[in-house]
């Protein structure tokens, strides 16, 4: 190999299931629906843009993301295509008339910036994308750019549903037929939603043929032996599925650098501080207020005004001390394993854009800077772990662990998310019930059992109780949850008497419409 690190960038592209669908849908209200519009706004553009930019110039780069199968979903779905246009074209509205309110002030260049960047972003998405996010990213996977790894139905906190067997069946195999329809080939890798570990997984990886996951950092350094090279190599487990861990030292690092105060607050928007009629576009029905995507506020706590200029100057710094610091780790790793260490960067893609407005700027430069050092590459995981005598590789039971709040399972059981689960895990036992009684049905009642599993598998998503702990949309959260599971139960106890109303059963199927194909014999015990 002509390179002595290796540096590996995974990002998880993400996000509930925050689809609405109303009859009398108007296309203008956002809802819950606006954290969908933001991601592709400010993550998904900015990284294809990204990597349009470092082809064009033809700059080396290798990342790998993992797509759930709900944003798959959500950036296929017509209807919210629809309204994502509805909602950037009120952006531009917008930002016409902050023009307006700006002319003559400090404000009216970033107003004038922001503006620019919808339309341009807007036009991006119709015409050189086609609206179509899936397929781009497919191009540069079939380039060799990029690597998408799966991730199971509607990232549940595995660990937690690892008793069920069926369900734990379920959320993996369901989301290879449509990794199959959008990219093509099998997944190599599995993305373990929250880095939600448990000695469970292994055989079901395996079975799914899924070749590599990854760990949170402390999974892998208390494994069953101690792994002798640690976080900076994979190991594989008794039935040879590979895993590696999360380089907990860089993230940190970045979270550091994220923090700077030359950085702009994304937390600030004019949404939130204009009179309500200037921001009239983005309110609720109830008067609720929304991000309008124009925000003039740095870091800095003494709320100082956003400076670009400034803080793209602060990015190259920051892009080289990762590096070196990286590369630092990396060359005191070297001095015990003969082989080439890796750090692997995991993360949120939300990190990258969403929350950290420069992250896709920093992204770019870090790729372009590593370009000049020839002690480096970036690499995908799988590149990296079949460079390797696999058989040589250790062989590890990584420890139960996550990257949630102090590396377990707080963050998804605690007393403000406890009472979902002595309800989700009668529903999952009542749910393989109705797959083993119901083999060979069709029909109306093959539709309710197909929307029953679309149903369980919904209640199993640990966003609902992430968002409940970090009391972050919390009725939204509660009513998901609530709404998910009693749907389930009125479908089990419909078809337990043998009357299912069609017209509650359409409406239900447009709502929750995920997984079109769905078969509920996926339910099915094993054989």
């Amino acid at each position: 190999m002509d390179f002595r690190y290796a540096i590996s960038f995974v990002f998880e592209a993400h996000l509930p299931f925050v689809r609405e669908y109303h009859k009398d849908d108007n296309f203008m209200q956002a809802g819950e629906e606006g954290r969908y519009f933001e991601y592709v706004s400010e993550t998904l553009l900015p990284l294809l843009d990204v990597f349009y930019r470092l082809e064009t110039d033809h700059i080396p780069f290798r990342l790998s993301l993992a797509i759930s199968p709900i944003l798959c979903h959500l950036l296929s779905d017509e209807h919210l295509q629809k309204k994502y246009l509805t909602y950037v074209d009120k952006q531009i509205e917008f930002g016409r008339q902050e023009l307006e309110r700006t002319a003559n002030t400090a404000e009216n260049k970033l107003a004038q910036l922001y503006y620019n960047t919808i339309v341009d972003r807007r036009i991006a998405y119709t015409e050189r994308y086609e609206k179509n996010i899936l397929k781009a990213f497919d191009f540069y996977r079939k380039k060799g750019k990029i690597e998408i790894l799966a991730s199971c139905a509607t990232h549940a906190f595995l660990p937690f549903i690892s008793q069920n067997p069926e369900s734990l069946q379920a959320q993996m195999e369901i989301p290879i037929a449509g990794y199959r329809k959008y990219f093509a080939g099998a997944p190599q890798g599995f993305w373990l939603p929250e880095l939600g570990w448990t000695s469970a997984l292994e055989s079901y990886l395996r079975d799914y043929n899924y070749s590599y996951t990854i760990v949170e950092s402390h999974g892998l350094l208390f494994g069953n032996p101690a792994p002798d090279k640690g976080c900076f190599f994979p190991v594989k487990t008794s039935n040879g599925t590979f895993v590696l861990a999360r380089d907990l030292h860089a993230v940190r690092e970045m979270e550091k650098i994220t923090n700077d105060e030359l950085y702009r607050n994304n937390d600030k928007d004019v949404g939130y501080e204009l009179p309500p009629e200037t921001v009239s576009q983005f309110l609720s029905a109830e008067g609720e207020r929304h991000k309008t995507g124009y925000k003039y506020w740095a870091r800095l706590n003494n709320g100082c005004a956003y400076d670009p200029k400034a803080a793209s100057e602060k990015i190259p710094e920051h892009a080289r001390t990762f590096l070196e610091n990286t590369i630092a780790r990396l060359e005191e790793a070297s001095a015990h394993m003969q082989e080439i260490p890796l750090s692997l960067y995991a993360q949120n893609a939300s990190y990258f854009g969403n929350l950290w407005y420069e992250g896709p700027q920093f992204i770019e430069t870090l790729f372009r800077m590593a370009s000049g050092y020839r002690e480096i590459k970036f690499v995908c995981p799988s590149e990296y772990i079949y460079k390797q005598n696999l058989s040589s590789i250790q062989v590890v039971s990584p420890e139960f662990s996550s990257c949630g709040l102090n590396g377990y399972a707080e963050t998804w059981l605690d007393v403000s998310n406890d009472w979902i689960y002595r309800h989700l895990t009668r529903s999952m036992e009542r749910m393989t019930e109705l797959a083993e009684r119901f083999p060979d049905d069709t029909g109306l009642k093959e539709r309710a059992l197909n929307q029953a599993a679309r149903e369980i598998l919904l209640a199993q998503s640990s966003d609902w109780p992430a968002l409940l702990y970090k009391q972050d949309s919390t009725e939204y959260a509660r009513n998901q949850a609530e709404n998910a599971l009693r749907n389930f139960t009125t479908i089990y106890e419909a078809l337990g008497s043998n009357y299912i109303s069609t017209e509650w059963l359409t409406t239900l199927e447009r709502r929750h419409n995920i997984f079109p194909n769905i078969n509920y014999r996926v339910f099915r015990h094993k054989k």
